[in-house]
């Protein structure tokens, strides 16, 4: 069952821009700005444990009972007192009998005694080390001959020494990965309470937009959809539910009719296009008009335009229309935009650092620049090299690259060999580029 988490509204125009900042916004500061004013407004529902990998943890989750539950045999072999039997000589013990996983030995150990064992067997409480049993000697009349030299405990998994009851096993607000259902469903969870994906509609602009059906070909001025499919799978990856808005013509009252309508229905929508201030820009008005809306001029390559703003508690996220800066815009953006919403932490990709294997020059600065680029395996290592050609509508350079060099502000050329900070698209859940 579904229940509306207390944290479920939007803060009145969250996206409003202190008045005195006239200056183009850092990529720093568009990031610190989404951070302080997005929260979670997702639901909370309870998900099957074989459901639950990708989503979104509600809260966090203690361990109900230690793993290992119980003391038990890391081998198949013989467990023995060894803290009885100090020395260095061979040692024989008669055979009391045996211990398998689910069928615990019956009973107490005789002072003295071994007790055959196998892996994940309880230990009995005597017994404290278990000898793998192709290094003992097993004689004909039920005694076992254990060498010398074993460590007292050695391969013996004692309980709780992988996880202590009462610990935490998975902190809310992160995504569920496979293993961290392993842990949730080692401590005897059935269920995990997580965030409700949140529904994002999608919608691309304007009258030369045609969407690619195999079939149609394009009139004199006219480019087929990118980007509504490109987005489809970029809000897959965040776990979120997309909902398919269309094209949206340039007419006015139109996009009025079609916003009202996705604002009803989804909590986030994606348009690509007209969200500019110019004359045809019509989204940008019509948002204005219906809820809140604010221009983030962004000193950022590519992408520079922005636009935010919410009807109600939907918000509305107006991108460029040239694919790679919707590509790039997104991941940096609206990526960790969506998973706030959606529940999770605020998600700040890592950088590593990568020697580059080519050189630029004269770089202008006071901008953030993000390159598309390929990883490549050297003799010495790994490098970065970067696509040659800088274009925003190049869709080749993102199917080439297998993530972003992340350009600081300040760097005005680079060397081959100097270090430059690499993004890899695995960060977002996006694998690398095609093999041909």
């Amino acid at each position: 069952m579904t229940t509306a988490d207390s944290q479920s509204k939007l803060i009145d125009d969250c996206f409003r821009q202190d008045p005195r900042d006239r200056t183009r916004l850092s990529h720093a500061g568009a990031i610190a700005a989404l951070k302080a004013r997005v929260s979670p407004i997702a639901k909370i529902e309870s998900v099957p444990l074989a459901q639950a990998a990708g989503r979104i943890a509600a809260s966090d989750m203690f361990a109900i009972n230690p793993v290992p539950g119980h003391t038990n045999a890391a081998v198949d072999g013989y467990a023995y007192a060894a803290a009885q039997h100090p020395g260095d000589m061979a040692r024989s013990f008669p055979v009391a009998g045996r211990a398998a996983a689910g069928r615990p030995f019956a009973g107490e150990v005789p002072a003295g005694a071994a007790v055959r064992i196998f892996t994940g067997a309880v230990v009995p409480g005597a017994l404290d080390t278990v000898v793998m049993q192709e290094d003992c000697n097993v004689c004909a009349d039920s005694l076992v001959e254990i060498p010398p030299g074993l460590k007292c405990g050695a391969n013996v998994r004692q309980a709780g020494e992988d996880v202590a009851q009462g610990s935490l096993l998975v902190g809310g607000h992160n995504r569920l990965r496979p293993q961290d259902i392993a842990a949730v469903a080692s401590s005897g969870y059935g269920s995990i309470d997580c965030y409700a994906p949140i529904r994002v509609g999608i919608a691309s602009t304007g009258d030369e937009v045609v969407a690619a059906d195999g079939r149609s070909a394009l009139t004199a001025g006219q480019v087929f959809d990118v980007n509504r499919p490109m987005l489809a799978g970029l809000v897959w990856q965040t776990g979120a539910e997309v909902v398919d808005l269309g094209i949206w013509p340039d007419d006015r009252s139109e996009i009025e009719r079609r916003l009202i309508a996705a604002a009803s229905q989804c909590d986030v929508v994606l348009t690509s296009g007209g969200a500019s201030q110019g004359e045809e820009d019509h989204i940008a008005h019509v948002l204005g008009n219906l809820g809140s809306r604010h221009f983030w001029q962004i000193a950022v390559k590519p992408g520079r335009p922005l636009m935010f703003g919410q009807i109600g508690d939907t918000v509305v996220a107006g991108m460029p229309g040239n694919p790679v800066a919707v590509f790039v815009c997104f991941l940096l953006y609206v990526f960790p935009l969506i998973g706030r919403l959606g529940g999770a932490h605020w998600f700040e990709p890592r950088r590593f650092p990568v020697p580059a294997a080519f050189s630029v020059s004269g770089r202008k600065l006071g901008r953030r620049e993000f390159w598309r680029a390929t990883t490549q395996q050297t003799e010495s290592g790994l490098t970065v090299e970067k696509f040659s050609r800088d274009g925003s509508g190049l869709i080749t350079g993102l199917r080439a690259a297998d993530g972003l060099i992340d350009v600081a502000e300040d760097r005005v050329s680079v060397a081959p060999g100097e270090m430059v900070d690499f993004i890899p698209f695995t960060e977002f859940g996006i694998t690398g580029p095609v093999i041909v």
